[in-house]
């Protein structure tokens, strides 16, 4: 596996990677849905949110909007939230 590869598939696992799945986790929390709820908000299977909030899938730019805005989040804020985070 070459190296570029190597560290895009690493970069799931880091800690950025985790600590913006906890955030959209307390977000989904916090607006009070459940995971299937979500899902039907986005026209996709439950197991698409559980995939990237276990980190066993990666969202894209657009996909991360989409989710921000099925709950209501600013995504902007969140991405700040992350950035402050140790």
């Amino acid at each position: 596996m070459s190296q570029a590869l190597s560290s895009l598939s690493k970069s799931t696992y880091s800690k950025k990677a985790t600590q913006l799945r906890l955030l959209l986790i307390n977000a989904r929390k916090s607006a009070n849905f459940t995971q299937t709820e979500l899902s039907k908000r986005l026209n996709k299977p439950q197991s698409y949110v559980s995939k990237y909030e276990r980190g066993e899938r990666r969202l894209d730019v657009i996909e991360f909007l989409e989710v921000s805005n099925a709950l209501n989040i600013d995504p902007i804020a969140l991405i700040e939230e992350l950035i402050n985070l140790e």
